[in-house]
């Protein structure tokens, strides 16, 4: 899947295998057409932290799949002024989102400038995909440890909607659902901190498809989906991890990391 907030470090360090090998086996534009006003509870009732938090997620909710949707662009600047009409909030309740967001490194923090879209350099690409097959083949291995009928169920189930999407020519629902599997299949796996890992990995991955992928270009393809799906289903690591392999290097090989990204609106993004 993502924030510099000043200066982004590189996600990739001499100790990230051994982070993984430890924690794999353990358990656990701007235009703007207004939105719909957010959810009030009525007056009655008492406001508290649940509300706030359940508002909050919704907002945090749209601007990621504005994201994944390639809607926004990186280095798009989020205003807080802009979003807190758009969403009907507070501009308080916005820079917590965003603040929310950085931490997960889809925004880019800048004192006196605000908040943007990150913007992965053509380093930072490498240092993901990097990540990436260091991580994703021990997520593959703990998932096929773990497998049950209702896992391969919903790994099936999810292919069919991104399957559906590309029938309807669907872009955006494809580039997501395309994400999406990849943390699927960590969610499966059962291991929370590889999960947060890849969700960030898989968010950057993103970014940087839509700053460096050709524009007609597809981030991932579903056969190659498929026939992962195919060799978890059998039980087969080796194979599942092989594929892999070969599925992030197609996709990094795909990337030209010299190009820009237009610039987007919000108003437009959130109609």
């Amino acid at each position: 899947m993502a924030g510099e907030c000043a200066h982004r470090h590189g996600l990739v360090d001499e100790g990230i295998k051994g982070y993984v090998d430890r924690i794999v086996d353990s358990p656990n534009a701007l235009t703007i057409h207004q939105a719909p006003p957010m959810p009030r509870k009525d007056r009655s009732e008492p406001i508290g932290l649940l509300a706030r938090e359940n508002a909050n997620d919704e907002i945090y909710e749209r601007i990621c799949i504005a994201i994944l949707e390639h809607r926004l662009h990186p280095g798009t600047k989020l205003g807080e002024d802009r979003l807190a009409k758009i969403f009907h909030v507070s501009r308080a309740r916005v820079r917590e989102v965003l603040n929310r967001l950085a931490h997960e490194q889809m925004v880019e923090l800048y004192p006196q400038r605000g908040a943007f879209v990150a913007k992965p350099t053509p380093q930072q690409a490498m240092d993901v995909f990097e990540a990436r097959r260091l991580i994703e083949p021990a997520i593959l291995k703990r998932l096929i440890s773990h497998l049950t009928p209702d896992k391969v169920a919903r790994l099936r189930q999810h292919q069919e909607l991104e399957l559906d999407a590309r029938r309807r020519d669907d872009r955006r629902a494809v580039v997501r659902l395309s994400g999406e599997f990849h943390v699927l299949v960590a969610e499966l796996a059962g291991n929370g901190a590889l999960l947060r890992i890849l969700r960030e990995l898989s968010s950057l991955t993103c970014l940087i498809i839509i700053l460096y992928d050709t524009p007609t270009a597809i981030s991932c393809r579903a056969d190659e989906h498929s026939d992962i799906i195919d060799a978890i289903a059998k039980r087969d690591a080796a194979r599942a991890e092989k594929l892999m392999m070969v599925h992030l290097n197609h996709i990094e090989s795909s990337l030209t990391l010299d190009s820009t990204a237009e610039e987007v609106d919000l108003e437009t993004v959130f109609k």
